[in-house]
């Protein structure tokens, strides 16, 4: 059978999404029996074909930016396709990196089911982030049909990314160690630092992601964010990336850069100029300059 892990991304996470297929390669026992492949929003016309088109998101009506943090969302319904329906596949978004040996999920008994993931919190339906795919039975799936399905109104943004048009019964729970939100411990497989306030590359950085809007009648705060976003813009306001709160992820993500870049896997200029696109943060060089390679398992 034929494994592949597909890392999904675009211009601005492309730094992490190289650091994670790193990763997935450092640290597995048999990297030679799995590929990784890096899809990005800028390969995809049919991504861009849909800039400033409006679609359905949350029950309301938003255009859609592929300058956006998270344009890349709608290619994690890709590989089944790009497999050609055939084998196993994980599909990854570019902030989670593998502490622990990714062949260990490609190659294990899902029981029948088609899809492997776990919950959101707060039983908002499945996080399709990390999930682990049966791509014979995936037929279904063609991403760019229904990325344009979005904007003819057929369906809502929110209920496609959780996964709640699939058959409940083809899905399985895959345990959290193998998408750990922002958890570092001994049983993490695959670290996912989900929080994009606190995403470790970009602390000091102008915010540019946009925030979930909630539009109760109290408090009124979604009112507030949608009345700031139609008056000065998706990104005015929202203030920069804060340090996350675990020293130890900061340094397991830029102990893999530093190793990355010792071993020629990525050159200085290329940094350079993800820090100067504000793609990553300004002191990454000085920050990877006292941080170690992380141990290996």
């Amino acid at each position: 059978m034929s494994y592949r892990v597909f890392i999904h991304t675009n211009h601005k996470q492309m730094i992490g999404a190289r650091v994670s297929a790193y990763s997935l390669k450092r640290n597995s026992a048999h990297p030679e029996r799995f590929q990784v492949q890096i899809i990005a929003t800028q390969d995809h016309s049919f991504l861009q074909a849909r800039e400033g088109q409006l679609y359905l998101r949350g029950g309301e009506r938003r255009p859609w930016l592929n300058d956006d943090l998270q344009s890349f969302t709608p290619l994690r319904f890709m590989p089944p396709q790009l497999m050609d329906y055939q084998g196993r596949a994980v599909v990854i978004d570019p902030d989670v990196f593998a502490v622990g040996d990714i062949l260990e999920l490609l190659a294990r008994d899902m029981a029948g089911k088609s899809i492997l993931c776990r919950r959101r919190p707060g039983a908002k339906g499945w996080a399709s982030s990390v999930m682990l795919l049966d791509c014979e039975k995936l037929r279904h799936w063609d991403g760019q049909r229904d990325f344009d399905a979005l904007f003819e109104f057929a369906f809502d943004y929110q209920d496609w990314v959780t996964l709640k048009r699939e058959d409940e019964r083809t899905i399985g729970l895959l345990e959290e160690h193998w998408n750990d939100f922002d958890r570092l411990t001994p049983d993490t497989r695959l670290l996912h630092n989900t929080k994009r306030q606190t995403q470790p590359w970009k602390t000091g950085l102008p915010v540019d992601f946009r925030p979930a809007e909630k539009l109760r009648l109290f408090p009124p705060k979604g009112w507030i964010k949608r009345l700031r976003r139609q008056v000065f813009g998706e990104y005015a306001f929202l203030g920069t990336y804060k340090p996350h709160p675990d020293p130890h992820q900061e340094r397991f993500f830029f102990g893999l850069l530093r190793e990355m870049l010792d071993a020629g896997e990525i050159t200085e200029a290329e940094l350079r100029e993800a820090m100067r696109l504000h793609h990553v943060r300004t002191d990454a060089l000085e920050v990877m300059a006292r941080t170690p390679p992380p141990a290996r398992a």
